[in-house]
């Protein structure tokens, strides 16, 4: 069967997500910025935002470990929209081109719940998803089968192998080839281009 679906990650492959670029605001010494990143605020830290906990909650847990950098965890969730420079580059043109062929669009990403609304207003393309599954809203993250088995369902129950799922995480991709979707691990929108040719959607 050929691809007839497109679905999305966000982070890194729709949108430019990085919390360095927030915390080079805030923390002035490079090696002081790395350590935090590493060992403070940290991605396994942040998965728990995607799998649904507060910013407020999270952040908890930290001051109480490490009270002198109060300021910089509720930074993360007070000025999240900071970690953002737009668009990856290419990424958005795509989805214009896969919309104009009406190719059915959809999202699915680890993102928490709290600043949805805001990224929706603030970036344009994403309302140009049928629908998004926001891992943050429903307490799944990838690359747990439980999410995807979801996002079908979301999206009228597809044969899976209909669904183009493209991401930058390996783990991710690797998740969705087990259960039989079509999959792209995104690097760059050349790659991602080359890939929707390939499967007819462009």
């Amino acid at each position: 069967m050929a691809a007839e679906i497109a679905l999305f990650d966000l982070g890194h492959v729709v949108l430019d997500w990085d919390p360095a670029r927030l915390y080079a605001k805030i923390i002035d010494t490079p090696q002081e910025r790395a350590t935090f990143l590493t060992d403070i605020c940290n991605m396994t830290w942040h998965t728990r935002h995607d799998a649904g906990a507060s910013f407020a909650d999270n952040a908890a847990d930290l001051i109480r470990q490490y009270p002198h950098y109060e300021s910089e965890i509720l930074a993360w969730g007070r000025r999240w929209m900071e970690m953002f420079d737009g668009y990856m580059d290419g990424t958005a043109e795509l989805i214009e081109r896969l919309e104009a062929r009406q190719v059915p669009l959809y999202a699915l990403s680890n993102m928490p719940a709290e600043p949805w609304q805001e990224m929706l207003d603030e970036f344009e393309v994403l309302r140009r998803f049928r629908h998004v599954v926001v891992s943050g809203q429903i307490g799944l993250i990838k690359p747990g089968a439980a999410i995807y088995h979801h996002t079908l369902e979301r999206m009228g129950h597809p044969a899976t192998e209909t669904v183009l799922f493209i991401d930058n995480s390996l783990p991710n991709v690797e998740a969705a080839d087990a259960l039989g979707f079509r999959t792209h691990h995104f690097k760059h929108a050349q790659g991602l281009e080359e890939a929707l040719v390939r499967e007819g959607l462009l």
